[in-house]
């Protein structure tokens, strides 16, 4: 095992599960989908945590929920009365994460969209203070300009999966690295908002609305 690995597995050891249950989602996930690597995981779940309890949301929103380890981690931050709208394209995981939304008691602070987010977006009448985007890499750009004028400011935007396995600094020329690098490019030159990326996982970038 290298280095890198031992120092993620000693950090998630010493971090805090924001709910017992995401063990038990954790297992489900790698037991009855295809593909496993794209849970959130216990470290990038406990900094959504962390994120959304200092940020305190009145309403937030994910784009993308796969089977809503992300989703808990985000809702269980939320203030009393907060409620997170998530989007989910494909339909067959929706058994998996309703299960969850509902076993954790956490389903009346989310609102569970199936459908394609670049139609069900622009029908929620709600302003964001935390948007989370974790779904098709070539579409980033489109969701961040979609969701940004509806960003309170001091808002928060999340973005997973930046550095696509490596493929960033190995500056790969596929169409989705291509386009993950011009999202990167252009959120760093964004003068509307501040940023940092983090190489947590497969990276994830956080930029605040000014």
């Amino acid at each position: 095992m290298n280095n890198d690995r031992l120092i993620a597995d000693y950090c998630q050891r010493h971090s805090s599960l924001p709910l017992q249950e995401l063990g038990e989602l954790e297992r489900e996930t790698h037991l009855h989908t295809l593909s496993p690597q794209m849970l959130s995981g216990a470290l990038q779940g406990q900094l959504l945590y962390l994120l959304c309890s200092l940020r305190q949301p009145a309403v937030a929103l994910e784009i993308g929920t796969f089977t809503g380890y992300g989703t808990l981690c985000l809702a269980k931050g939320l203030p009393e009365n907060g409620r997170i709208h998530t989007i989910e394209i494909n339909a067959e995981l929706a058994h998996i994460s309703r299960k969850y939304f509902e076993k954790t008691g956490l389903a009346s602070k989310i609102i569970a969209h199936t459908g394609d987010a670049r139609l069900i977006i622009p029908t929620l009448t709600d302003k964001f203070d935390l948007v989370f985007i974790d779904a098709a890499k070539f579409d980033y750009d489109f969701y961040y300009e979609l969701v940004f004028d509806r960003v309170n400011p001091g808002g928060l935007i999340l973005a997973d999966n930046v550095l696509w396995g490596g493929k960033i600094v190995a500056q790969s020329k596929d169409a989705d690295t291509l386009a993950m690098a011009a999202f990167n490019d252009k959120v760093h030159r964004d003068p509307r908002v501040e940023n940092l990326m983090l190489p947590l996982r497969d990276g994830l970038l956080i930029a605040r609305k000014l």
